[in-house]
């Protein structure tokens, strides 16, 4: 079994080291430019007035400065890099002190109409979505929130096999994440996508020959310039007339740009992520078929995304002076460059979006892996097709404190009904949202927090609170109505287990005990499955008249006049409340 904090650990002390050593390299580096640069000058100042030697300098100078750009700009990317993978352990040793500050709650996804979602606190502040979410990329963030949304039974086998598989490669999954987190995006990938399905070209055809062209006079003119065959004018003419064909296009050139230059940054990186999901061996069929996605074609999707990203990189260049000026005028710089954007638009416009897909779905499922790693205690729970909906021993909620939180045994059959009654505080709520949270990760395939599970798959739908004002007992009443109208409307399309926490609370006893009645004996009739809480003891009635209600409780008991709780789940129905002696207990009456 791994130890998730030794890893955590031993990773940190692993990449503070390697993270010392780039920062010396890129001291060394930046000094050494300077060291380059003042060559350039001085090559000038001594070389005046031989053309031949200030050309020659120059030249020389612009190519190794440019290599020594590229190897600076390397290794400040890799020092970008070993600080996110610091960053990313250090959250894990934080998130196990149940420090959850850094980690984005998903209360845009907050919706009190989902079947279940605003029940169980799935989404917002201190939420299970909160708890588990280390996706990267705005795209992969909204893939781990459909899939805590979907309700889906289908493939959970195949669910578990991916998780579990991912699970098994942190380091993978965290040079996934470090990557993914250098993704300064300004805009989302959505309106990627749509830049490019609707992007209308607009460089002639002949400027697909024209930039080769001019590019190959231009060497010959400063060839003929260095060795003083022509006249520096003439080479000035030529240069002017180069800056006059790129300026016919500029106000093109300048859209075609704008957009471009946004992208940038998600491409760059994106290619970094296919490459990472195209070299790595997957044993989950899920997985596979995803990664297939990206390496089906004749070349690589990493490297048609890193062809792109060069392209990208190069028109922008153009802010450079040296390419911006002396690029257009002597290659047409930014013609050139928009003909590529074009051309790699119209060939790969189509392919995108499925990549950009596989990118968010490995970014969601390393939420999802990392979770499983992070829980190696956790079981997977078992399938069955048996009439048992849920056999689970020692059952709790994976985000209370492991130090006190008390864990109970559940057995509940297809078509049985338990009525829950208890004390308040007792832990009637918390053991709903234990149960509702346990079917919810068994759909999506996560391990449990569980000794064992058996488990057969069922979607989930509750009525637990509703979202508007107390105050307001008629709009309060019409709420909870909706909701279980909205579970009646449910049960003639598919199967669900329902979860109910004191339902009819905007009516007086005496109408809510009757409805209540009403309401679950036509859930019974309908052959439904699930968990009523209530304090009405009298609804407890009914099943001594139907066989598949059950009763169940939470107990309360008062030792030494102080209230004492067990929290454990126990057949039968409370005696025991406790309204009238904390009333008293705190002075009220």
């Amino acid at each position: 079994m791994n130890n998730p904090l030794e890893f955590y650990g031993s990773q940190i002390d692993l990449h503070s080291t390697s993270l010392k050593k780039i920062k010396k390299q890129l001291t060394f580096s930046s000094m050494l430019r300077l060291v380059v640069f003042l060559s350039i000058i001085a090559g000038v100042y001594l070389g005046y007035p031989n053309m031949q030697i200030i050309i020659g300098s120059i030249l020389l100078g612009i190519i190794i400065f440019i290599v020594m750009i590229s190897r600076h700009s390397n290794l400040s990317y890799t020092k970008n890099r070993l600080q996110k993978l610091v960053e990313i352990n250090q959250l894990e040793l934080d998130v196990f002190k149940n420090d959850l500050s850094k980690l984005e709650s998903g209360k845009e996804f907050i919706d009190p109409t989902h079947p279940y979602s605003h029940d169980i606190d799935l989404f917002g502040d201190r939420s299970f979505f909160q708890y588990i979410n280390r996706t990267k990329t705005r795209a992969g963030k909204y893939t781990l929130a459909s899939i805590f949304r979907d309700n889906e039974i289908e493939d959970i086998k195949r669910k578990q096999e991916a998780i579990k598989n991912i699970s098994e490669l942190p380091e993978w999954r965290q040079e996934f994440s470090a990557i993914a987190s250098l993704v300064d995006t300004t805009v989302s990938v959505s309106v990627i996508k749509k830049w490019l399905q609707n992007y209308a070209p607009f460089v002639p055809k002949i400027m697909k020959v024209l930039p080769v062209i001019v590019s190959a006079i231009s060497v010959l003119m400063i060839t003929l310039l260095f060795l003083e065959l022509i006249t520096f004018q003439l080479f000035i003419i030529w240069f002017l007339i180069g800056l006059g064909i790129t300026g016919s296009q500029l106000k093109k050139i300048n859209t075609l740009y704008s957009h471009a230059n946004k992208v940038k940054d998600t491409f760059e990186q994106y290619y970094r992520l296919v490459d990472r999901i195209e070299k790595i061996s997957f044993s989950s069929d899920l997985l596979k078929e995803k990664q297939q996605n990206v390496i089906n074609d004749a070349e690589k999707a990493s490297q048609t995304l890193k062809q792109f990203a060069k392209i990208l990189d190069a028109f922008d260049q153009r802010n450079n002076m040296m390419y911006g000026i002396f690029g257009n005028g002597l290659l047409l710089w930014d013609i050139r460059q928009s003909y590529r954007v074009e051309k790699w638009i119209a060939t790969n416009h189509n392919k995108v979006e499925q990549w950009f897909e596989v990118i968010a779905f490995f970014d969601a499922y390393n939420s999802l892996g990392n979770f499983a790693f992070n829980n190696p205690d956790y079981i997977y729970p078992k399938l069955t097709t048996e009439d048992v909906i849920i056999k689970a021993q020692d059952l709790g909620h994976p985000m209370l404190d492991t130090n006190k939180r008390v864990d109970n045994d559940i057995h509940i059959k297809k078509d049985e009904f338990f009525i829950i009654t208890g004390a308040n505080m007792a832990g009637k709520s918390t053991f709903l949202r234990t149960v509702a949270l346990q079917i919810v990760m068994s759909n999506i395939g996560l391990p449990v927090c569980a000794k064992s599970c058996q488990y057969r798959p069922i979607m989930l739908i509750t009525s637990m609170r509703t979202s508007d004002s107390l105050s307001d007992d008629a709009s309060y009443f019409f709420s909870e109505l909706t909701q279980l109208k909205r579970i009646v409307d449910v049960l003639d399309k598919n199967e669900y287990f329902i979860i109910l926490d004191e339902i009819l609370k905007g009516t007086n006893s005496k109408d809510k005990a009757a409805g209540s009645r009403k309401f679950v004996e036509k859930l019974v009739k309908a052959k439904a499955t699930g968990i009523i809480a209530t304090h009405d003891l009298s609804l407890c009635e009914i099943a001594t008249e139907l066989h598949q209600v059950k009763n169940r409780f939470f107990d309360a008991q008062i030792i030494s006049d102080e209230l004492y709780f067990d929290y454990k789940f126990k057949e039968g129905i409370c005696q025991n409340m406790n309204a009238s002696f904390l009333l008293n207990k705190m002075g009220i009456v």
